[in-house]
């Protein structure tokens, strides 16, 4: 992170997992760094109560950060959620609230923290997809098709901002040890480990450090990338 300190940084979804690890990791290195969360907000860090499937509470959302740490110049959407079901089984409302809550909810804050950065001219957009985004999963069908919009969200965006210093990324993690992971069964669990070059599911705080690098000056000429953070899984995707 050398190079790149004190800036104002809003990660989405930030108060457990990736985001919280991501969170925490950009405050240690000197960043002013808010959070927003549905529930359960940390206490360790500025946290804003925000649904990001309201473009009011978006914008609401902002203001707070504004107010307190000014304009967002890193932001890393992170918030979302799953609702598997085979695709028969899938009803149209969970179809499309996944895609509102990860994909919509992303264009939501991209375009309200893009303000900020094209008067500043300088920019960090880091969105968190994941490999499921780029593989598929059998009962994914609505969570696969939000990550996998994020990449098409991400190299649009990087075309249209590049040209006034806003990078935009995707991180696409593997298996981590989170929240989410923590409800597979055992057997489950050792049937995906074998799926894993490395052999072993992720910290989360392996995945902060590639979005940390992301947020940094040494990532300067990184723009619409995906960068896989799955011990392998997804190579050939």
């Amino acid at each position: 992170m050398t190079g790149t300190t004190g800036r104002s940084v809003l990660v989405t979804g930030g108060n457990r997992g990736i985001g919280l690890a991501t969170a925490r990791a950009l405050a240690a290195a000197g960043h002013r760094v808010a959070v927003t969360y549905r529930s359960s907000p940390p206490e360790d860090l500025l946290a804003v109560q925000c649904d990001v499937t309201s473009s009011e509470e978006v914008d609401r959302a902002f203001g707070e950060v504004e107010a307190a740490h000014g304009p967002v110049e890193v932001l890393v959407s992170n918030a979302g959620r799953t609702d598997d079901q085979l695709l028969l089984r899938m009803s149209e409302e969970s179809f499309t609230s996944v895609l509102d809550a990860n994909l919509t909810g992303a264009y939501r804050v991209a375009k309200r923290a893009s303000r900020g950065m094209l008067k500043a001219r300088w920019g960090r957009l880091v969105f968190v997809s994941s490999v499921v985004g780029l593989s598929g999963a059998a009962g994914q069908a609505n969570y696969a098709a939000s990550k996998a919009g994020l990449v098409g969200l991400s190299r649009s965006l990087a075309r249209e901002l590049g040209s006034r210093g806003i990078t935009s990324n995707v991180v696409a993690p593997g298996f981590v040890d989170t929240d989410m992971t923590a409800e597979l069964g055992d057997a489950r669990r050792d049937e995906l480990l074998k799926t894993i070059p490395l052999g072993r599911t992720a910290d989360a705080g392996e995945v902060a450090g590639v979005i940390a690098f992301l947020a940094a000056d040494a990532s300067s000429y990184v723009t619409g990338a995906v960068l896989p953070v799955d011990g392998g899984l997804g190579m050939g995707h």
